[in-house]
């Protein structure tokens, strides 16, 4: 079994799963189901990072799936990322743990002494390769989390120099954390719904449920090569 976890309703729906089981678990719907020719559970798990934790272990807890696939939509940090194409994370980063104080880099997580938890080389290959296949652009490279909307220029650089990351959403980082600390392989991938500037609670009205569609499509190419291959 598979687990896949997305932020919003819209993300869930862009999805387009049918006549589903629903499991309660502390507030939380989680959906078994058949994606794209594989037994998996989805759920959606709410906004910021807190939510996405608790989703994620009582994901692992209650259905033990193989590996977790995080994805939705963020904010570009890269020129080379526009809205509704697709960022593909090699690693994850929460740019709001600051213990800088202390001596520690920026990102630092105590506990496990990591800035970047790691995402599964195999599957952002895969699905770097599922998105081309989609006929989107992408790019892989850190993308970095937070309990926050970055939605102003001086936040974008500082995440930039500080973590070189090249996209920012508020749940993929924990998702990478909650799964390294149980040993569970994970992905996380985002299509692009702002540039994470002045203008991005703009943008991200206009054009979040396209970009959620444009996760799905990548997502089903994605789970499609695996039921073949």
């Amino acid at each position: 079994m598979i687990g896949v976890i997305v932020a919003m309703e819209k993300e869930l729906a862009a999805l387009k799963l049918e006549a589903v089981e629903q499991v309660q678990i502390g507030g939380l719907t989680f959906y078994p189901c058949k994606l794209y020719g594989h037994e998996a559970v989805v759920a959606v798990c709410g906004i910021g990072k807190v939510a996405a934790a608790m989703c994620a272990e009582a994901m692992i807890l209650r259905f033990s799936p193989e590996w977790i696939i995080n994805c939705g939509v963020a904010g570009s940090l890269s020129a080379d990322l526009h809205v509704l194409d697709i960022a593909v994370a090699e690693g994850a980063v929460q740019y709001d743990m600051d213990t800088t104080a202390l001596g520690d880099p920026p990102g630092w997580i105590s506990g496990i002494n990591k800035v970047i938890l790691p995402c599964d080389a195999k599957m952002a290959d895969g699905l770097y390769k599922a998105a081309a296949e989609a006929g989107l652009h992408a790019q892989k490279g850190l993308i970095a989390s937070a309990d926050r909307f970055c939605a102003e220029e001086n936040q974008k650089a500082e995440i930039v120099q500080n973590f070189h990351a090249i996209a920012c959403e508020m749940e993929g980082g924990a998702v990478a954390h909650v799964c390294y600390v149980n040993d569970v392989p994970c992905a996380l991938f985002r299509a692009i719904s702002d540039s994470a500037n002045d203008e991005a609670n703009l943008t991200y009205a206009e054009f979040t449920s396209r970009a959620a569609e444009n996760a799905a499509r990548v997502l089903a190419c994605f789970l499609n090569h695996i039921a073949e291959g």
